[in-house]
């Protein structure tokens, strides 16, 4: 008998799947979506849309941004399926979709948020010609500075959920960890620094965006989308690991000071920039327009839509004893301890509650309904996004348009000597 999963209130310790075909991939009713989370819809547009858009640009150009695309999209599904096969980094779930991969876990628009994040601000950089050194920490800063908003409210808005207490993500604000900007920025400079020294040192190009053979592109590709997951994990054993887990810094202060480094080492790349002029294409405003719809779709979620009215039904933490406890060994060394299951009862996931439902979820559940809860501060999550859009506002127009300009009327100033 088949399992009709998709019901409110409907609780599953198992998911039966009829063949593999049934687990890598499942289509559901998008009413169903629309009716449940409807905020969720609008958000997995924004993301298919940019997609869309990212990929024409790439492919327009006679360069290796199509190859950046591509490996962007690979990079993310090496993350993803990372962080669902590995058990001391499971820790998150997505909400359902109406198109959704890998047993439930993967939704369609996620695969697609790579791209939309690193491969825009990987275009947006190289607009400032930084050395091949620096280039790297600008385009994890700039991803951190496209994920923010989306961070603090889909999480808000019960888009996914957290595991409730993995100590590698206890440290949150307004529900997001702070290890979530911290992965944003080192992955995303860990791909970007192998997609361009890859083909350096097998190619010896002189310019990091020359094409070469389709096959020598492809490998490098390939090989830039999977090393960018291991040493993005290793930028976290310098700083993260010993100050959080040894001497029990926040989480806040570790992302400040990588960021602090990465703004360094950004301050002394742009004394290096090369005064190359850059042209700025038309195809260029597809971005521009992606950048706009991005933001917009993160500032008006909060103010057309309620929280309190999002229900999540789909897979989540398991549900269970509240004393069972397990290991998490971090990339350190170090055997930290996080609860097995989700205690019902008692958890700390401000974001969600039972209040929809007659009954809590029964132990056992791996599937469950999860009910959206008010918005603790609304006026400080605000304001925080719409500070951060304002500051991707100065950042992106300066890198899309004000630095072509500078660089135009600098070399304009040379010639006249």
């Amino acid at each position: 008998m088949e399992q009709d999963l998709y019901v409110f209130g409907g609780n599953f310790s198992e998911i039966r799947y009829k063949n593999f075909l049934d687990w890598f991939v499942r289509i559901s009713d998008i009413k169903l979506h629309w009716k449940h989370e409807p905020s969720y819809l609008i958000a997995q547009f924004a993301f298919i849309f940019g997609a869309a858009v990212t990929a024409i640009h790439a492919f327009s150009k006679c360069n290796r941004f199509r190859y950046l695309w591509i490996g962007t999209l690979l990079h993310g599904l090496v993350v993803e399926s990372m962080s669902y096969l590995v058990p001391d980094i499971d820790n998150f779930w997505h909400s359902q979709t109406h198109v959704v991969f890998f047993g439930h876990r993967l939704p369609l628009h996620i695969i697609f948020l790579y791209p939309c994040f690193i491969y825009q601000a990987s275009v947006a950089v190289a607009k400032l010609k930084l050395p091949r050194w620096a280039e790297p920490f600008a385009v994890g800063l700039c991803t951190v500075l496209i994920d923010i908003p989306y961070d603090i409210i889909s999480v808000n808005f019960l888009h996914w959920t957290w595991h409730d207490t993995d100590p590698n993500i206890e440290d949150r604000m307004f529900w997001v960890p702070w290890n979530s900007y911290y992965f944003h920025a080192c992955f995303a400079a860990s791909f970007t620094f192998w997609f361009h020294f890859i083909p350096k040192t097998i190619c010896k190009s002189k310019d990091k965006w020359d094409c070469h053979s389709f096959s020598n592109e492809m490998l490098s590709t390939a090989f830039a989308s999977v090393l960018g997951t291991p040493f993005g994990i290793l930028l976290f054993i310098p700083i993260y690991h010993p100050l959080h887990d040894i001497y029990g810094v926040h989480s806040s202060i570790t992302f400040s000071i990588i960021l602090l480094i990465f703004l360094v080492v950004i301050g002394f790349g742009c004394k290096n920039i090369a005064r190359n002029v850059t042209n700025f294409a038309r195809v260029d405003y597809l971005l521009v327009t992606h950048l706009v719809l991005h933001y917009l779709t993160f500032l008006v979620i909060p103010i057309f839509f309620d929280p309190k009215k999002e229900i999540s039904v789909g897979l989540k933490e398991p549900i269970g004893p509240c004393d069972e406890v397990v290991s998490v060994k971090t990339a350190f060394g170090m055997m930290l301890q996080k609860k097995k299951y989700l205690c019902a009862r008692d958890f700390h996931e401000g974001y969600f509650n039972w209040d929809c439902l007659s009954e809590v979820p029964a132990d056992g559940s791996i599937w469950y309904t999860a009910c959206g809860a008010a918005l603790k501060n609304p006026l400080g999550m605000m304001f925080t996004v719409v500070l951060m859009e304002i500051l991707a506002l100065i950042v992106f127009r300066f890198l899309h348009f004000h630095s072509v300009e500078q660089r135009s009327s600098n070399s304009q100033k040379n010639k006249r000597r």
